[in-house]
Formats: structure tokens, C-alpha cells, sequence
């Protein structure tokens, strides 16, 4: 992978929110991850405190704690390892992997450009 930040995004909202995955490589390696989702204002998901209320009490878990955990997967395996996904975030797990193995393909080729992911899934 060629030094430089790298993003994948998927191409349209779903339920306000369109996800992401920035990863910073440095030397060959990922050295950070961040995956989340944003609103058409650009607010952060895991910073919406009664969505993560509202799943968390339906699905025992939220934005805040499942995409830190997938970015974590990411960083472990450096882009190489599948994805465990998180139970009450499978769509979004889903999602990740796709996201996550276009961003790595960007980083290979040395693209900086915004990867843009059409979903191969049902929502």
C-alpha cells in the first residue's frame, strides 16, 4: 500500500446516513481507521447520542461501539483478514467489508480519490 489517506463511501443514503471508511497508511502499513456514517449535514452517527439510545436498547449495540470494532478488524489485519461481524450490526457489517476492501484496493494503487461502493445487498 502507497503512503496517503484513502476513503470509501457508499453511493447513497440509507435511512439518512451514508457510510464510510477512512484509513491513513504510512510505510506499507494502516496506521488508523475510521468508519462511521454521516447525515447530508455532515454529522457524525456515533455522535447521535438518542439514536444510540434507541439501538442499543433494540439491538444491544450502536453506532459509537460497532464501527470501532470493525475499524479495529481493519487495522489487526491490515486489510487481509475477513470481517467477524458484530451481532445487531450485521447490515453495517456488511457494508464494512465492502467499504473497507475498496478503500485497501485504493491504498494499493495509490488512488487518493473517494472510492464510491454500490451496495451488492439488500438494506
Amino acid at each position: 500500500m502507497q503512503d496517503g489517506y484513502y476513503t470509501a463511501e457508499v453511493a447513497e443514503y440509507s435511512h439518512g446516513w451514508k457510510e464510510y471508511v477512512t484509513i491513513c497508511v504510512m510505510e506499507n502499513q494502516i496506521v488508523s481507521v475510521e468508519y462511521n456514517a454521516k447525515n447530508a449535514s455532515g454529522f457524525i452517527k456515533s455522535w447521535d447520542m438518542a439514536y444510540m439510545r434507541n439501538m442499543n436498547s433494540v439491538n444491544g449495540t450502536y453506532p459509537n461501539a460497532y464501527t470501532r470494532a470493525y475499524a479495529a478488524q481493519l487495522f489487526k489485519g491490515q486489510g487481509e483478514n475477513s470481517v467477524d461481524i458484530v451481532s445487531g450490526a450485521s447490515s453495517s457489517g456488511k457494508n464494512f467489508v465492502e467499504l473497507s476492501a475498496a478503500v485497501v484496493e485504493r491504498a494499493k494503487n495509490g488512488d487518493t480519490s473517494i472510492a464510491v461502493v454500490e451496495l451488492d445487498h439488500e438494506e
